[in-house]
């Protein structure tokens, strides 16, 4: 598995629409693909949202009369919120998609910086629903939690001495990942995860390892957990469990943004496809993916 997924969330079928003819002319300086590049916690959310669009409108003069009768094509990569702000500043796509804050020397970088939040999220503590663990603790603190990452802590007996001697399969996103960054900053402090934590492309494919390895323990967002809640349990955090409620009032300290920037004024097809991410539409999409929609 590479390090780097690139989920061309092709939206292929859909892009694919009759440019027949219409009240518009296409105009040289128009740019009828829209892209978006970054977390792969937002992409997913993004490409379905894309799906919709495209499904509705075909083609940008439906949208919108002033735009040009061109079919309407929207991709989606995730490489991480790394590569996000990295598209942005080397102008390779369009939109860079985040699920972490955006760093002041990244901002300082760009002269017309522009952030869209999206949804609320948070990293959620998660072990395996067949853990033994389950049954003994709902609740795990910083210390501890520091401890299993960390690798000090190598068998779930360290954790609790009535747990069987397995070793702890720690799994956490690839380096790239914002996830990464944010439990760093939120547990680890000056701590560094275990180097023999297995990282993960995704956070798709990090729910997937815990919910097939039965001795795993990892970082799944929010979203990934609540689509997976009868394969994972996310233990509370210093007795916080992360629930809509104590996300949206800060007291789950393992939270972050999911969002996308830009680095220039939008396009009025940009911002027409923008305004359909924050549509009733949208906010649906983003319930459904298990995250919490900004009002």
């Amino acid at each position: 598995m590479t390090k780097l997924i690139i989920l061309l969330l092709p939206i292929l079928p859909l892009s694919i629409f009759c440019g027949c003819s219409g009240k518009q002319k296409s105009s040289s300086d128009f740019k009828s693909e829209i892209s978006f590049d970054g977390s792969s916690s937002l992409a997913p959310i993004i490409a379905s949202i894309g799906n919709k669009f495209m499904e509705e409108y075909g083609t940008w003069d439906k949208v919108n009369s002033n735009l040009p009768n061109e079919k309407i094509s929207i991709f989606v990569a995730s490489a991480g919120s790394g590569a996000g702000v990295k598209s942005i500043m080397d102008n390779t796509a369009n939109f860079g998609m985040l699920a972490r804050k955006i760093r002041d020397s990244e901002k300082e970088r760009m002269e017309n910086y522009k952030e869209f939040m999206v949804a609320y999220d948070a990293l959620t503590v998660s072990v395996n629903a067949n853990n033994p663990i389950v049954k003994i603790k709902d609740s795990l603190d910083t210390e501890t939690i520091r401890n299993i990452f960390s690798g000090e802590y190598k068998y779930w007996s360290d954790v609790d001495s009535s747990l069987p001697q397995k070793e702890i399969v720690v799994v956490i996103r690839d380096l790239s990942g914002g996830a990464y960054e944010v439990f760093q900053e939120s547990i680890m402090g000056e701590t560094q995860i275990s180097a023999n934590a297995i990282q993960s492309p995704s956070m798709g494919a990090l729910g997937t390892r815990i919910a097939e390895n039965e001795n795993a323990i990892g970082y799944a967002s929010y979203g990934v957990y609540n689509q997976n809640k009868d394969k994972l349990f996310a233990l509370k955090v210093d007795g916080i469990e992360p629930t809509k409620e104590n996300i949206l009032n800060g007291s789950y300290k393992i939270q972050r943004p999911l969002m996308f920037i830009k680095n220039s004024e939008l396009a009025e097809n940009e911002q027409e496809f923008v305004n359909y991410i924050f549509s009733d539409l949208g906010k649906q999409i983003v319930d459904e993916n298990g995250y919490i929609a900004v009002e």
